[in-house]
């Protein structure tokens, strides 16, 4: 190599470094993401979902059915049974002649709101045992560990029976539900995560400092976590949804008035056969919402994990 390449290529060092350095831990895993084909198509099927979930009343109107709307004299035949898809019914109709396609998008919105409500306060109240359970220890532990433990093993249905037979179905009361049974699982990861960390020699030079134990929990451990509790939150929306259509399928959910996936789908028992898609349509909804719910979830995984590259 000659003395002028040998000046040349010093010269490209420096901006080099600065390149690498430029990014962070979070640009570089967004960059691992966007990679990722499935978890890129996983994120526009979310997109587009949300997106006919917040236009369902611009659907509404552009059809003329309400979603609570029943037309028996358009959507029904004469037999009673429910008419399929068509230009008056892009869809069809259900058992009562009321716009499928109507319903259904009306239906996500509550499947997203159930999921994305009842993940967040699930996240929150987890971080919060998990934490300060793992990072005390000692008696603290032992009794959180057991209330998780005591939450897992509860029969939900037979709790959610009993909670709707008290208080009567609503959504508020559906999303506190599938919290309640969703927190313990944050727990236990971050709980797990708090005892690698507060071993850490970062950890050490907080309590060295003087760092009370709230702030060392909550300024220095937090941060570390929220990789794995983004990952599992991702993860814990499907969860969510299908807890909701399923609660909902059963009449433990919303009110039966109230269109939800899971209302549909049970609506659909005694017409599938003359009226498939009544089944098919909701179901398909809820397979892709949950599906590209889980893959993305998967990516984030892969993305936040830089031994996740290498893989693919």
């Amino acid at each position: 190599m000659s003395l002028t390449e040998a000046s040349a290529e010093a010269e490209h060092i420096p901006e080099q470094a600065e390149a690498v350095r430029g990014k962070g831990p979070w640009q570089l895993a967004w960059e691992r993401l966007t990679r990722d084909r499935a978890a890129m198509v996983s994120l526009g099927v979310i997109a587009v979902i949300v997106l006919l979930a917040l236009l369902a009343p611009v659907f509404a109107a552009i059809t003329g059915h309400g979603p609570q709307e029943a037309f028996p004299a358009a959507g029904l035949t004469p037999e009673g049974l429910p008419v399929g898809p068509g230009s008056g019914f892009w869809l069809g109709a259900d058992s009562l002649g009321r716009d499928l396609f109507v319903r259904i998008l009306y239906g996500a919105r509550i499947s997203l709101l159930v999921g994305l409500l009842s993940t967040l306060l699930a996240t929150l109240f987890g971080v919060v045992v998990g934490i300060v359970a793992g990072f005390y220890g000692g008696w603290v532990d032992g009794v959180l560990a057991r209330v998780l433990d005591v939450v897992l093993s509860f029969p939900y249905l037979l709790v959610a029976i009993v909670l709707v037979a008290v208080l009567g179905a609503s959504v508020p009361l559906m999303i506190l539900v599938i919290a309640f049974f969703s927190f313990a699982a944050m727990a236990r990861v971050v709980r797990g995560q708090t005892i690698t960390y507060k071993e850490r020699e970062f950890i050490e030079a907080a309590r060295s400092m003087g760092a009370s134990k709230p702030r060392t929990m909550f300024v220095d451990v937090v941060p570390n976590l929220i990789a794995p509790v983004t990952v599992l939150a991702t993860l814990l929306i499907p969860t969510s949804i299908v807890f909701e259509a399923t609660l909902s399928f059963l009449g433990l959910g919303v009110d039966p008035r109230t269109p939800s996936w899971g209302a549909i789908l049970s609506d659909s028992v005694d017409y599938y056969r003359v009226a498939p898609g009544l089944l098919i349509f909701p179901a398909v909804m809820l397979l892709l919402t949950t599906l590209a719910f889980n893959l993305l979830g998967d990516g984030i995984r892969d993305a936040l994990d830089p031994r996740g590259e290498g893989s693919r």
